[in-house]
């Protein structure tokens, strides 16, 4: 380039075919590189397709949140002013009712429909069990007997024949169930057998109960034991074997005791 007046030469430069390439290639890439910030960071791309409905999906889940606030918002307010009226007195607190017992009122309302004279009659026949269980025979027999503890909870396989010279009765238990002294006494012998369970006997008064095949007793000889405590452990394979004695002469505990 020369100067119009002096005609000296102010620059120059020379342009290759290398150089064009490389001044092009490093324009469209800073065009390319602008654009994309433009795009990125500033609210063009929203005009851009596919860019629109993320925006709409964006803006309707906030709404939803916004309303889903508001909704809060409001139960807040109202909660608040029932506790400014309690406080005030404005309102009595038994006045309100909880929804807790409405739904047991509701509840106890349909319990009552549903029943019906199957519902009564094993009502009947359970509480009559039970009462069962907690009373003496109601003959003169046991009248004179005093009141004994179940030895154990489990079913009875074999009764006792004196007659056959079997004085005992065979009780098929559960595992881990507690055998329980029939009345207050001392425990005057806790001895291993020979196939590993324990034979225990409780001196009463008047009388003497044997329990054979306890697989743990839980007291020593010599220990002191009020009615219903626990004296032993079944395993579950062994059945109890179970005697009383009153002063020599066999007693049957099926005709004492409420199995």
């Amino acid at each position: 380039m020369l100067d119009d007046i002096t005609l000296r030469e102010v620059f120059h430069f020379r342009v290759s075919l290398l150089g064009a390439i490389s001044i092009i290639t490093l324009s469209i890439i800073a065009l390319i590189v602008l654009l994309s910030v433009l795009i990125v960071y500033t609210p063009l791309r929203n005009i851009l397709p596919g860019y629109s409905a993320s925006l709409r999906q964006q803006l309707v889940q906030e709404s939803a949140r916004v309303d889903s606030l508001q909704a809060d918002l409001t139960l807040q307010r109202q909660y608040l002013d029932v506790i400014k009226q309690l406080t005030a007195g404005d309102i009595e607190t038994d006045s309100v009712r909880s929804l807790d017992s409405v739904q047991r009122v509701e509840r106890a309302r349909v319990l009552e429909q549903q029943r019906n004279e199957v519902t009564e009659n094993f009502k009947s026949q359970y509480e009559q069990k039970e009462h069962e269980r907690l009373l003496l025979f109601d003959n003169a027999f046991n009248k004179a007997v005093p009141q004994l503890y179940r030895p154990v909870r489990g079913v009875v396989m074999q009764s006792a024949d004196p007659d056959d010279k079997q004085f005992a009765v065979w009780v098929k238990t559960a595992k881990n169930e507690n055998v329980l002294s029939i009345m207050r006494g001392y425990v005057v012998l806790a001895e291993r057998a020979e196939d590993n369970t324990y034979t225990m006997v409780v001196q009463h008064t008047p009388y003497m109960s044997i329990y054979r095949h306890v697989a743990k007793p839980l007291k020593v000889q010599g220990s002191q034991v009020e009615a219903g405590d626990a004296i032993g452990v079944m395993d579950g394979e062994h059945e109890l074997v179970f005697e009383i004695w009153d002063a020599g002469q066999f007693v049957n505990p099926e005709e004492v005791i409420v199995w």
